[in-house]
């Protein structure tokens, strides 16, 4: 899943960028309030972290900014404000959740996953199609019971398909969910991990849609 990252404070950008990428986020950073609010234009974003003291406007004023243009992505606010009329007022703006600083790693990463299931509809974060489960907080696999292997990019890759199970994704919105914008990314990329994905999986279990990109086979 990729996630927008706006903070201007480098020591805590830096853990949550190391942190959620190795715990298989995607990730794109941004120090400055601007670029931070225009990124959200750019990608296809499946939750932010947005701070609120932000060189040159507040984030108070992003989030305003963002919801005024209708834009509904999940939005966890991070700061070290602790008043709770400041909390609240972010709250009423729009913001899905809300995190003191200091915090645990592993709490934003929670209440991140919490947020993107809330926003595709599902109870729990495990997903099931056919005999193939897979669980995102764990990063692991099954395949009729047994362990699957997956590297990094199959599993994001798995992911995507299962939360968006019944739709077509095009190719290059695929590209973009998994890949941040400082990645290397080779014009195959997509469909070779789609290939291994087939040869662990199935044929079936990815289908393709010829001139669109990808969707999951039946289960």
């Amino acid at each position: 899943m990729r996630i927008l990252l706006v903070e201007d404070d480098k020591l805590i950008g830096d853990g949550l960028r190391a942190g959620l990428v190795k715990m298989g986020f995607t990730l794109d950073w941004f120090t400055r309030g601007e670029e931070g609010k225009a990124a959200l234009l750019a990608a296809p974003y499946d939750a932010v972290i947005l701070d609120l003291t932000l060189p040159g406007i507040d984030g108070l004023d992003i989030l305003r900014a963002w919801r005024a243009q209708g834009r509904q992505e999940p939005v966890l606010i991070l700061t070290a404000r602790d008043a709770l009329a400041q909390r609240v007022e972010g709250l009423r703006l729009g913001a899905d959740d809300y995190l003191c600083k200091p915090f645990a790693l592993i709490e934003v990463a929670a209440r991140l996953e919490a947020l993107i299931r809330r926003a595709h509809g599902q109870a729990t974060n495990a997903l099931q199609h056919g005999k193939v489960t897979l669980n995102p907080d764990s990063l692991t696999a099954t395949f009729d019971g047994a362990p699957l292997p997956l590297k990094p990019k199959e599993f994001a890759l798995l992911e995507l398909l299962m939360r968006n199970a019944g739709r077509v994704l095009p190719r290059k919105l695929i590209e973009e969910k998994l890949y941040s914008w400082d990645d290397d990314v080779s014009s195959n990329a997509v469909e070779v991990h789609v290939h291994h994905l087939r040869r662990k999986l199935g044929s079936d279990f990815i289908r393709t849609v010829h001139g669109i990109g990808y969707t999951l086979g039946e289960a």
